[in-house]
């Protein structure tokens, strides 16, 4: 796969993004975003960028630095603009994914995108990797609003030991969804999927491989 780098336009400033491009023409893309820290460059999504396209999934990944869900989310929006006009890639459909507030800030652009008049199934899921449901130590402030709103596929992929995402939480806000979900849990890793004894590449070799199960598995129930 080859790496493109472009410039989306937001407002009156321009967001860095890179694409990578699978070698055969793609059908789906996934749009992923980092965290709160670090930019698209992070490397749990240059891994991930490259894995999803030599599985023939096209991957934009995109910086968008500013500690504002809504501002985050109107990035998201403005990237899916520029996907859905886009002549070199014409998708079927894309994902949205992000990183920890990253994935806040996709969940908040999918709930924008559905209450609007136009939502023409361009949307296919959410990925939410590492999803920051509370503040650490305070598990009475949940940030689920969004995710309850949204009805398309959610995927969450979270360490077992996140300071910031409770298993039980999770549990409990994922029966709530009216959306079909499925939650990822890395054995004993934290929030910055960290895990004593194993390699970054190691972890991030079975996060991607579920990511990319799992969108698989929605793409084929989409073509049936």
């Amino acid at each position: 796969n080859f790496q493109v780098k472009v410039k989306i336009p937001f407002g009156n400033k321009s967001l860095d993004a890179v694409f990578s491009v699978p070698e055969k023409k793609p059908a789906y893309g996934v749009v992923v975003t980092h965290g709160a820290g670090g930019d698209m460059n992070f490397p749990h999504l240059v891994s991930l960028a490259a894995s999803l396209a030599s599985h023939g999934i096209l991957c934009l990944r995109f910086t968008c630095k500013g500690l504002n869900v809504a501002y985050r989310a109107k990035a998201f929006r403005a990237v899916v603009e520029y996907l859905k006009l886009s002549a070199d890639y014409q998708l079927s459909g894309v994902f949205l994914a992000g990183r920890s507030m990253g994935s806040r800030a996709a969940a908040s652009a999918i709930c924008q995108l559905s209450q609007e008049d136009d939502d023409d199934d361009f949307i296919q899921g959410l990925v939410c990797l590492s999803y920051p449901l509370h503040p650490p130590k305070l598990q009475c402030k949940l940030r689920d609003e969004d995710l309850l709103l949204i009805s398309c596929p959610v995927l969450f992929v979270s360490g077992a030991a996140d300071e910031m995402c409770e298993k039980q939480l999770l549990e409990g806000v994922a029966s709530k969804m009216k959306a079909p979900n499925k939650i990822c849990w890395i054995s004993e890793a934290n929030h910055g999927m960290a895990v004593k004894g194993r390699t970054t590449d190691d972890v991030m070799e079975e996060i991607n491989s579920q990511v990319f199960s799992w969108l698989k598995e929605n793409i084929e129930l989409k073509q049936k």
